[in-house]
């Protein structure tokens, strides 16, 4: 059984000479060859054997957009050594179809009916004896799939060049019960892509680290538990064909670590081994203290389900190597921008049990919570090194980011309903909750929570507690899961939260509160005492008045994700993972009422005045000077190099309207009306909002230029929706009618004495409704731009 807290320190290398190589003995003993640079494996008597295998990347390429990070895990899976006369094949074996049953027959035609994967094929040489074979190919290949993810992220066609590759001794070790292997791999190709031009020295030629680990499967005493999906675990499944007909074939388990109580009968008792977790020696101060912190607030869950010090976070031991599957990792990586952070697990695919939990931390993150604060409340009028606050927000947010990655390595899924419940979770995306009180003052000490929520408590709890062996198992899970939902704790996951469209008005990312509305009012004042705040105070003295264009971006945009919150009560489903039995609701629209005051909401973002940026702003803000280019953290223009308020504001306009008028939130409405009487009927809606558009403010040019703006954008969403052939024909039909009826209102409206803004803006929106009923296949929209990105860059959890 490998635990994660059983280290050996000391590596197990006996060297002697045979023939001038070294013999390293452990899992899979192995001789190294340095005069021919190769790596040859003991496989005598090992064929027919299984164990894990695991591939991984030990030092990366360093971009967030390509997506091959340093200590990255690849796949893992169980293998076994084939031999045929002086061929030996390495098989993947199949464990998602099986047949768990007394009868090796019934097995063997379970075995047989689904297919396995050859991985590599060896020709075996006898060495002294023994049987071996030479491993060096096998090392050396793209295991990664890094030439076909390089092509897939636009950067070029590469291809793997063993000249100039070769087995990385520095990182090859052997222990009793894993081999570890490493080799240097180089890629040649012809670079196509900036993001490979950024980050290599020569994009023509890109060398990475690929790991390769050998592992000895766990013993049988680990006992898998059932998944059920209120549970707030990751689940593995497989199909069981030995499975009596009255019962559902596919079995579903829960991912966690192995863990038992040294006493279950006790209600506390210390673990027969606790999780240890190890932080990555490369990360800095205060960094690393912050990330022990927030690691070890499940322990406060893991004492919640009767464990005495069960979970730990230390350092790394000096000499060991994060690859190595005894250690589970915080890893502290680098790109060249920000981006996603991610928790994943070496899983063994027979039970579920977690062998290492390894979690890679982009370091780059941390400065855009550091560059909301300093939009919020940044002061360095007297003082250069006034960034107390700034830095302990930012150190604030990695400790629960700490915490949210670890829980995916222990077993758990997102909770994107957390929110609902007073951050009832770290398995939630929180947005930082910033007070302002009656004075002025920005209060940020609760900006981030600072212990485990009382849902991670429920979730150890039906994961991990030992029960006692009079316990029924399946009652007391069950009876876990009925008190967290008489508690009124809400689980929601990202199939409910991710998408734009998506029904569930309490499911969504980077949200404060039970109350979307009185979030986004909240959210809006703050954003609103900022901006008139916002001056060149907000940068140290000597820093390029252009970078406040950097330190606005998320401050201009800061209403973006309670907008979203909002959204979601706009045909909006409220609902629950219910089970037969256990007496939750069944879905149930938004009533009509708060759909009404979220319309209204939203609207508002759509008036010149929350739009505006003052011109004192914009006549603070320079083009980027030579040395620093512009990127996409900034904002879009289309005035070249200068700020484009009114592209700053499209971009917002753009966001709001891809909300309110998302195809599946519109068919939802539609569905809701044909069901309820008292809901807004999609027509109406639809026409409401062109109300709202046509009555806005336009006192003065901004206003009026603002104004035309949002015309102009309703118009070219509505005309989006109306040509969408994928979506359903009443929406498209309804968006075609309103179209209609604002042709009609335009043509109706008297000529202007003059030509002006005005007459162009209506010369316009009637072209582009024309081209589209001339040529409504061939019809495209104009390209608009995009707000800068608001959550980490790329994709992820």
């Amino acid at each position: 059984m490998i635990k994660a807290g059983c280290i050996v320190s000391v590596f197990l290398l006996l060297t002697v000479t045979l023939c001038g190589q070294e013999q390293f003995k452990g899992f899979f003993d192995f001789n190294w060859d340095a005069k021919e640079g190769k790596i040859w494996l003991d496989v005598n008597d090992r064929w027919d054997q299984e164990f894990l295998y695991v591939n991984s990347l030990s030092s990366g390429v360093g971009s967030n957009d390509i997506g091959l990070d340093r200590n990255q895990l690849g796949s893992d899976r169980i293998v076994k050594f084939v031999r045929s006369g002086p061929k030996l094949l390495l098989v993947e074996m199949n464990y998602r179809y099986r047949a768990e049953s007394d009868n090796a027959k019934e097995r063997l035609a379970v075995e047989e009916a689904f297919a396995k994967s050859v991985i590599w094929g060896f020709k075996i040489e006898d060495k002294d004896g023994r049987s071996m074979i030479d491993l060096t190919p096998f090392l050396l290949r793209d295991a990664h799939n890094v030439a076909r993810i390089l092509e897939r992220t636009h950067q070029g066609t590469y291809k793997n060049d063993e000249s100039r590759s070769a087995v990385n001794m520095s990182r090859t070790r052997n222990f009793p019960k894993n081999t570890e292997l490493d080799a240097i791999v180089t890629f040649l190709g012809s670079a196509q892509g900036e993001s490979i031009r950024s980050v290599a020295p020569n994009a023509d030629i890109v060398t990475v680290n690929m790991h390769h680990s050998f592992i000895e499967l766990p013993d049988d005493a680990y006992a898998p538990r059932k998944y059920d999906p209120r549970s707030g675990f990751i689940p593995m499944s497989y199909y069981d064909y030995a499975t009596p007909i009255d019962q559902p074939i596919e079995k579903k388990l829960i991912i966690r670590h192995r863990l038992e109580k040294k006493n279950p009968e006790l209600p506390f008792s210390d673990p027969v081994e606790p999780i240890i977790y190890y932080i990555d020696a490369g990360c800095p101060e205060p960094i690393k203290s912050a990330l022990v912190e927030g690691g070890l607030w499940w322990d406060q869950a893991f004492a919640a389900a009767g464990y005495r010090n069960a979970f730990q976070v230390k350092e790394l031991p000096e000499g060991a190597d994060p690859m190595d599957v005894r250690y589970n990792m915080i890893n502290w990586v680098h790109r060249s921008t920000r981006g996603w952070s991610y928790g994943s697990s070496v899983v063994d695919p027979r039970t579920g049990e977690i062998l290492k939990g390894h979690v890679l931390l982009g370091s780059l993150r941390v400065r855009q919570d550091y560059l909301i604060a300093q939009g919020l409340a940044g002061e360095f009028t007297d003082d250069d090194n006034n960034t107390e606050m700034l830095t302990e927000m930012a150190l604030a947010r990695l400790r629960q980011l700490s915490a949210h990655e670890i829980g995916h390595t222990i077993g758990l899924m997102h909770n994107f309903a957390a929110s609902y419940n007073d951050r009832a979770s770290v398995m939630d995306y929180p947005h930082p909750y910033i007070t302002l009180d009656n004075s002025g003052t920005l209060d940020f000490t609760n900006a981030y929570d600072d212990a485990i929520g009382l849902w991670d408590k429920r979730m150890i709890l039906y994961g991990y507690q030992d029960f006692p062996q009079d316990v029924n198992e399946d009652e007391a899970l069950e009876n876990i899961i009925d008190e967290s939902i008489q508690m009124g704790l809400k689980y929601l996951t990202d199939e409910d939260a991710r998408s734009s469209g998506g029904a569930h008005p309490y499911a969504h990312l980077w949200d404060n509160g039970n109350d979307a509305i009185a979030e986004f009012n909240r959210l809006t004042d703050i954003r609103e005492h900022a901006l008139v705040k916002f001056g060149g105070q907000v940068i140290p003295e000597g820093t390029p008045m252009a970078y406040l264009e950097q330190v606005l971006v998320p401050l201009y945009y800061s209403h973006r994700y309670q907008a979203e919150a909002v959204s979601r009560l706009i045909g909006g489903v409220d609902y629950a993972y219910n089970l037969r039995g256990d007496n939750q609701a069944g879905p149930k629209a938004v009533d009509a009422l708060t759909q009404q005051l979220a319309s209204s909401t939203l609207l508002k973002t759509l008036e010149p005045e929350f739009l505006e940026l003052q011109s004192r702003i914009v006549d603070l803000i320079p083009p980027q000077p030579a040395g620093y280019e512009r990127h996409r953290e900034l904002f879009a223009s289309y005035t070249g190099l200068t700020l484009d308020p009114l592209a700053i504001a499209e971009s917002s306009v753009i966001h709001t309207l891809a909300l309110m008028l998302h195809p599946e939130r519109l068919a939802r409405i539609h569905q809701q009306d044909i069901y309820d009487a008292s809901q807004k009927s999609l027509t109406e809606y639809l026409h409401m909002i062109f109300q709202k558009v046509n009555t806005l403010s336009a006192d003065d040019p901004r206003h009026t230029a603002l104004k035309q703006v949002v015309e102009k954008q309703l118009v070219l969403q509505l005309l989006k929706i109306a040509g969408d052939k994928t979506i359903q024909s009443q929406v498209a039909a309804s968006a075609l009618l309103e179209i209609s009826t604002i042709e009609t209102h335009i043509r109706r409206q008297p000529d202007l004495p003059s030509p002006n803004e005005w007459s162009a803006h209506r010369l316009y929106v009637l072209h582009v409704i024309e081209e589209f009923r001339k040529h409504p296949e061939s019809f495209k929209l104009p390209e608009v731009k995009s707000m800068p990105p608001g959550a980490p860059i790329g994709c992820g959890y």
